[in-house]
């Protein structure tokens, strides 16, 4: 009796992440997320796909990690070769959190310089590449996430140096042919990025504006560096 009463629960909960109302898809995903199940992983997936509110994705990508990885990890990088440009970045920002560096060999240049509209499936790209890029091969990462500096809004800027910055001092004999780039918006970022990879507390706006500044200028601040 109890199994089947666990059975019509999951049917519930799986059902729920169908739901109309997204606050009844976030507590189906809390549902699923707490009593975790094999059954769940491909619906739990599925889903990421297709939900439209954050708050109910990121529910999703936390039961997904309540799953054992040898589970989840396969049919994740399934994922990142999807048409749809959500369940790649879903994808992406579930591996990330997994934290599994086996999906690493997964991470390739395509989804690194990823073109959908939005840029979701880069940035998403970006944060999971650093968290899983083994040791000893943050410089080729480096190579690839500077020839994406200038790309886009303030949002996938801001989103690129984090992930430049958080592979440290190794990023610096990539960032500074690009403060010299013919392109001004290349070179406003790389410098950009260098500030703050210098002074991290000086905050992006402030160092966006510097940037222009010196590029204005038309000196990067390392001349004689």
């Amino acid at each position: 009796m109890a199994m089947a009463g666990e059975d019509a629960n999951a049917m519930r909960a799986l059902r729920g992440l169908e739901n109309d109302d997204s606050s009844v898809r976030l507590k189906a995903a809390m549902a699923v997320g707490t009593t975790p199940d094999p059954k769940f992983v491909g619906p739990l997936i599925e889903r990421c796909a297709v939900e439209p509110e954050f708050f109910v994705r990121d529910m999703l990508t936390w039961a997904l990690t309540r799953h054992p990885s040898s589970m989840t990890v396969p049919r994740l990088i399934d994922e990142l070769r999807s048409e749809r440009a959500q369940a790649r970045s879903q994808a992406l920002h579930t591996l990330s959190k997994i934290g599994d560096r086996r999906a690493w060999p997964a991470i390739t240049r395509s989804l690194l310089t990823d073109a959908d509209a939005d840029g979701e499936v880069a940035r998403s790209a970006w944060r999971a590449a650093v968290v899983l890029v083994p040791e000893g091969e943050e410089s080729g990462l480096a190579e690839v996430l500077a020839t994406q500096l200038g790309r886009g809004e303030r949002a996938t800027r801001l989103s690129l140096s984090r992930a430049l910055i958080a592979l440290g001092e190794v990023i610096m004999p990539v960032l500074r042919p690009a403060m010299k780039d013919p392109d001004p918006g290349v070179r406003q970022h790389a410098i950009a990025t260098e500030r703050l990879l210098r002074d991290p507390d000086a905050g992006f706006e402030f160092a966006v504006e510097e940037a222009k500044r010196l590029v204005a200028l038309g000196t990067t601040g390392q001349e004689g560096g």
